[in-house]
């Protein structure tokens, strides 16, 4: 993974994506992929599901040049940005599925209904004789088929046949259909002049009808499918407040800089990442991170773009803007997700690269092998339409991309953030995870664990005092222990004493003079060892914290006052409530648990016995160099290895895995080298995963195996002249339809962990 980036910056490379119009199979896909792999440098992915383009291409290619290579090849593109919508065609297809519908259903009755199509004959001749106009030789309700079905087939299906001229040296979907009903038309033209045979051209009409409404269908489905990441999209404010000269002014985003302060009112969305600078609210991360319940937050904050302000006015400092903030980065990473390929999908496009030309073939060998068998030109022809019509590469092409984007979709609203598609197909291949421990199995913020307060009778201070004092001085220091001692003493008291003489000496600790009532008195935070040097008398009680501390490998940081310590700390991570429960359902689905930290051995063990995992599989004071063999060595073992980590000594062990996930509370280095961003701060989303992971698997299996049996037996039963063109035509599209509802079923029956 990191190779790959360095490999990119090496030449120099940019990516640019494209909204494409006008695709409707795989077929489709492959023609604009091989013409944007013209263009010199390029390296283009393009994607049925999201009708978008991915490619990377030399600095200074011009979006220009792109767009022009998608319109050679038959189709429309523009830019893709934030803000931008893709080609929406759905009315439109809407507006000729209604025309069509209107036209195509008296061509059907007046086809199917005998006596009615007999009854519409002597009408029309008994008018034509009425208006001394010549009787037509053959069936004047013929003609009044083929005119009803010639604004269907002509105009309401032109975008078809257009796509067909487009591709003739590349044939795609649209080359079958429109091949098709132009026969059948063709013919009912002639065999109506000529007395020849039946005519078909209700048969056009309907399977291009057949055809529009499937692909109405379908592009609604895509639609609901993308809805996930059209979400991500909205989610930023258009317009903001931001203070000038202590005034709100209502300006567009695109005004805010780094630095500005804006307001942001109770139920708005916070338009930028930030620092809390005044006020106080529950802030709700739901649609970002997948938390349930709503964050507090005051003064000092952070806050991301898109999250939800509950509770009361806040003001905030823009410290992230535009494309930089959290919400871009996830949202860039979901589009990033849908665009490529899995391996699996690649495998599709391949079958669907010469499933056309392969069906032409067989049409014509249909054709042939009626005639040559002695039988008339009608059913023939019916035949070989029949063939084309039925074959289904778009069944082919969506089974894989419609699931991958649901369940991209799916993630993404429960704090899954995917970098790469692929992972769907590795996570169910998963037999073994390693975790770090800090910021993984653990929060990652310090916190007292235990103490002891000791009041000294040999002091002349009040218990009152006493508390304040603590707070003072442990208010004094920067370090995360004295941070975690302070935050636990503002809890009893926020009241802070006068304090002189400060020294802090690293390693050791803070000392100071502070100010009681009977006077100042010198006041000591450090390790056990610093203070016992300059201690006289030492509790039993803080004895009992130190052999704790100790046994658990924790921070033990000690408080004396004048020489009498009077306070015991033990610091440390704290464990997520989620993690036991996340490793037992690892190992009930015959997952195998390790825990690789650089942390000491008393912490590691610790943590490793309340979570469950044995000490059989416990690695501790562990280089980054070490957990990168230690993956290694799993994998040697034929074993598929995930890593779920956070920190920076994580990254390379993350990126040797077969799967890597990285908390979202993480550092930007361990996020951009695993696979996945867990926003939710919880490995159970990391069960989630592995769980969608599978549920997609299973769908995308049954997609192509519907494809593949779809096309099998359909081809045949088509060409032995079993099943009309225009049932041919309904059962092609309902296959597309059945790919695309299938896949839906991923974000509907999919439960996560709330």
């Amino acid at each position: 993974m990191d190779g790959e980036r360095v490999d990119r910056k090496q030449i120099d490379l940019e990516q640019i994506d494209l909204d494409i119009e006008g695709m409707t199979c795989s077929s489709c896909v492959s023609t604009v992929e091989r013409s944007l792999n013209k263009v010199a440098g390029a390296k283009a992915t393009v994607n049925l599901a999201t009708e978008t383009a991915h490619i990377l291409v030399p600095k200074g290619t011009t979006t220009k040049t792109l767009v022009d290579a998608v319109k050679l090849a038959g189709y429309n593109a523009k830019l893709r940005t934030d803000e931008s919508e893709s080609f929406s065609n759905t009315r439109g297809l809407g507006w000729r599925v209604l025309l069509s519908l209107l036209l195509t259903l008296p061509v059907i009755a007046l086809s199917m209904f005998h006596q009615l199509h007999a009854e519409v004959d002597t009408y029309i001749l008994d008018l034509l004789k009425t208006l001394s106009i010549p009787e037509p030789l053959y069936s004047p309700t013929g003609w009044l088929v083929i005119g009803l079905s010639a604004p269907v087939v002509l105009l309401l299906a032109w975008p078809i046949h257009r796509a067909a001229i487009r591709n003739v040296l590349h044939p795609t979907m649209d080359n079958l259909i429109s091949l098709g009903s132009l026969v059948a038309f063709t013919w009912s033209i002639y065999a109506n002049s000529t007395g020849a045979g039946e005519i078909y051209a209700e048969v056009a009409a309907a399977v291009v009808t057949f055809i529009i409404f499937g692909r109405y269908l379908e592009s609604i489905a895509k639609r609901r499918a993308g809805s996930a990441l059209n979400h991500l999209l909205s989610l930023n404010p258009r317009e903001i407040r931001i203070l000038r000269g202590g005034e709100e002014v209502l300006a567009p985003i695109e005004n805010l800089v780094v630095g500005d302060r804006c307001v942001v009112r109770p139920g708005e969305r916070f338009p930028t990442d930030g620092i809390v600078v005044e006020g106080s609210s529950s802030v709700d991360n739901s649609l970002l991170t997948g938390e349930s319940l709503p964050v507090e937050v005051q003064v000092g904050s952070s806050v991301i773009a898109g999250a939800i302000n509950q509770g009361g006015r806040l003001v905030l400092e823009a410290k992230r803007i535009g494309s930089d903030t959290e919400l871009a980065r996830i949202t860039k990473m979901v589009l990033t997700a849908q665009a490529e390929k899995a391996p699996i999908q690649r495998l599709a496009d391949r079958i669907s690269g010469v499933f056309v030309p392969i069906v032409l073939l067989i049409a014509i060998a249909t054709l042939g092998s009626w005639l040559v068998l002695g039988n008339e030109i009608a059913p023939s022809i019916s035949a070989a339409v029949a063939v084309l019509v039925i074959a289904c590469p778009c069944a082919l092409g969506l089974a894989t991309p419609v699931a991958l984007l649901v369940a991209s979709g799916k993630g993404a609203n429960s704090g899954i953030i995917m970098r790469k598609v692929s992972v769907l197909e590795i996570a169910p291949k998963i037999d073994t995870v390693v975790f770090d421990k800090t910021g993984t199995l653990t929060t990652g913020a310090m916190k007292v664990q235990e103490r002891a307060i000791v009041p000294s009778s040999k002091l002349i201070i009040t218990d009152a005092e006493l508390q304040s004092a603590l707070t003072t001085i442990a208010s004094s220091s920067n370090h995360p222990v004295a941070a975690a001692i302070a935050t636990e003493s503002r809890t009893k008291t926020s009241a802070t004493l006068a304090m002189s003489e400060y020294l802090e000496t690293p390693g050791q600790g803070v000392a100071a003079r502070l100010k009681f009532n009977a006077g100042a008195l010198p006041v000591l935070m450090g390790t056990p060892e610093s203070i016992r040097r300059a201690t006289l008398d030492f509790p039993a009680e803080i004895e009992r914290v130190i052999t704790s501390g100790r046994s658990s490998g924790n921070s033990i940081s000690l408080v004396a006052i004048d020489g009498i310590a009077v306070a015991a700390f033990e610091v440390g991570d704290t464990l997520r409530t989620d993690s036991p429960r996340a490793i037992s359902e690892f190992m009930e689905s015959n997952i195998d648990t390790w825990l690789v930290t650089g942390d000491n051995e008393g912490a590691a063990r610790e943590i490793a016995r309340s979570v469950g995992i044995p000490e059989e599989r416990l690695i501790f004071k562990a280089s980054p160099e070490e957990k990168i063999a230690k993956i290694k060595e799993l994998q040697s073992q034929g074993k598929k290895v995930l890593m779920i980590g956070d920190g920076i000594n994580d990254a390379a062990a993350l990126a040797a895995a077969d799967l890597s996930m990285a908390m979202g509370t993480g550092t930007d280095t361990a996020q951009a080298a695993a696979d996945i961003t867990l926003m939710r701060p919880s490995l159970l989303a990391a069960i989630d995963s592995i769980n969608l992971s599978k549920r997609t698997l299973r769908i995308i299996k049954s997609n192509l195996g519907w494809a593949f049996i779809y096309n099998v037996f359909g081809i045949p039963i088509a060409a032995f002249g079993a099943l009309s063109p225009m049932y041919a035509g309904a059962a092609m599209a309902l296959s597309s339809l059945f790919v695309v509802l299938n896949s839906l079923r991923i974000s509907r029956t999919t439960t996560l962990h709330a």
